[in-house]
């Protein structure tokens, strides 16, 4: 690269990068064709003319989003801040402020969106502010729990996202699991099902929880696992649940007696979204996020950064 060459990148790069000058200005002032322009503000950055650095006060963040989604292969990863002695409705407010920037951003018209029952998605769906109105549906994609409080229920849930996004919402009349495989396959069966088997196959996006390891599962204080099923699962070594059914920490979902007695989409449909959201934090769920991330049953993740850490610290 000669004097003159330089002296041309350089001043090319001074008007557009310093004073704000638009490619279409400076092919103007400088008789250069606007189609060069770019490919000179390109030649001055492998130059080394140009230096871009790129930062922010949040950068510590951005790297620990960047260091996961690389390591998993997910589509992308937000990390909210953690701070001393937050409280756990002020973390709630962080993940649903966050919640709500992501699906204003990637939730399109005619989508089906489902979502999954729990504490973390119950609390931060009411942490929503109200979204950009969408033709959307929204639907449970597992049976609601049984003596838990309402505002957790799938189908609440499901309404008050339907709520927040305009659209339109439906319900779902069966319990998450049966006592038996038989009840299980008749309420499959039954007409009320048929619509939400319909739309299970035709979901776009999902919302969903993700469980603790068993000992502190949302599966065993609602009364669905006893100590039979809670030892079956231990011997699967499952490591955490999404939508009631069970994974290793490996990702691999566990077929178990318990599965057939589920009524919940299958797992493995879920790797075949758009969007596969999981909403999770806490030290105690880092070995569940990192099984849901390792068999790519959620290409997305909303965490906070106490969580990030701990998951960064495990691979």
């Amino acid at each position: 690269m000669n004097w003159e060459e330089e002296r041309l990148l350089y001043r090319i790069a001074k008007l557009y990068y310093e004073e704000g000058y638009t490619q279409a200005k400076i092919s103007k002032e400088l008789g250069i064709y606007r189609t060069t322009i770019g490919r000179m503000l390109k030649k001055a950055q492998d130059k080394g003319i140009v230096k871009i650095q790129i930062q922010s006060s949040s950068d510590a963040l951005f790297d620990l989003e960047d260091k996961i989604a690389k390591h998993f292969g997910m589509k992308e990863v937000i990390v909210v801040p953690s701070y001393k002695n937050q409280s756990n409705q002020d973390k709630m407010k962080s993940i649903g402020k966050a919640c709500g920037s992501l699906l204003d951003r990637i939730i399109l018209d005619d989508d089906i969106v489902g979502v999954a029952w729990g504490t973390t998605l119950g609390n931060m769906i009411h942490q929503l502010d109200e979204l950009k109105p969408k033709k959307i549906e929204c639907v449970p994609l597992v049976g609601g729990p049984g003596g838990m409080k309402s505002d957790y229920h799938v189908n609440a849930i499901a309404l008050r996202l339907s709520s927040a996004l305009n659209g339109r919402s439906h319900f779902i009349n069966a319990a998450a699991i049966y006592e038996s495989e038989e009840t299980a396959k008749e309420i499959l069966q039954s007409t009320f099902m048929k619509e939400i088997l319909e739309l299970w196959d035709k979901v776009t996006v999902a919302l969903v929880g993700i469980g603790a390891q068993i000992s502190s599962s949302n599966m065993v204080w609602s009364g669905f696992l006893g100590d039979s099923e809670k030892l079956e699962l231990r011997e699967h070594n499952a490591i955490g649940d999404i939508c009631s059914r069970f994974y290793t920490k490996e990702g691999e979902v566990i077929q178990s007696s318990i599965s057939e007695r589920t009524i919940a989409i299958r797992l493995e449909k879920l790797k075949e979204l758009r969007y596969s959201i999981g909403v999770a934090y806490s030290k105690e769920k880092v070995q569940s996020i990192i099984g849901a991330m390792n068999g790519k049953l959620i290409n997305t993740l909303v965490t906070n950064e106490e969580t990030a850490l701990g998951i960064c610290e495990s691979i």
